[in-house]
């Protein structure tokens, strides 16, 4: 006996819609699985990811009215998937580029690093003042922003600018690619940025040193 999920076209499309979802969250949990046990390199991992994310991002803000919260969803469908939540939901960019550093045994202090550093810093304040205020415009620069500070080994772990861009990029992992952040929001991120630039700039003369 044949059983119908669906009664019409709307009801159907939810489904593959939670079909989608489902398949994302599984390949990412392979996909974190298969780079922390080494079987895939660090230049295959993270497009991979990279495209995961970004596919996750879209769907959930399609579906942030019938799926609210993604934990309930894997909840529901028994989903197993720590690294995948993990990756998706609380960090919001690739391992690499969270725990990227520079090579081994070389101090990453060079002025192209440190300029790339700058820019981005640049890029994501005008973002704000454009009144650019939906997830999928500024999380890609504050990941950009992240990846360049990472570069710098010289800074501590512990920097300020760091440390924020991690938790601005966790929030706005868990909202949707179409939501906008708050007029508050907004002014707190540019407050950050701008905070965090400041230090950035004063730590200037003591890299390397």
């Amino acid at each position: 006996m044949e059983v119908k999920l669906w009664n019409d076209k709307r009801d159907r499309e939810m489904y593959d819609n939670f079909a989608d979802l489902y398949a994302i969250i599984k390949t990412t949990e392979k996909l974190e699985k298969a780079y922390v046990r080494d079987l895939i390199s660090s230049v295959e991992y993270e497009p991979e990811c990279l495209k995961l994310l970004a596919q996750f991002k879209t769907l959930t803000s399609t579906l942030k009215v019938i799926v609210p919260s993604v934990d309930r969803f894997m909840d529901t469908y028994k989903m197993d998937c720590p690294a995948a939540l993990n990756r998706l939901v609380t960090s919001g960019v690739p391992a690499t580029v969270e725990h990227r550093q520079a090579s081994a045994g070389a101090n990453n202090t060079s002025a192209a690093t440190v300029a790339e550093c700058v820019q981005y810093f640049i890029t994501a304040m005008d973002t704000l003042k454009l009144n650019m205020y939906a997830v999928d415009q500024v999380h890609p620069v504050l990941a950009d922003l992240l990846a360049a500070l990472n570069k710098l080994s010289m800074l501590p772990p512990d920097f300020e600018g760091r440390v924020k861009m991690k938790e601005w990029i966790a929030r706005l992992s868990k909202m949707g690619a179409a939501d906008e952040l708050t007029e508050q929001q907004s002014r707190q991120l540019h407050f950050d940025l701008e905070s965090s630039y400041n230090l950035f700039m004063a730590a200037l003369p003591n890299l390397g040193s």
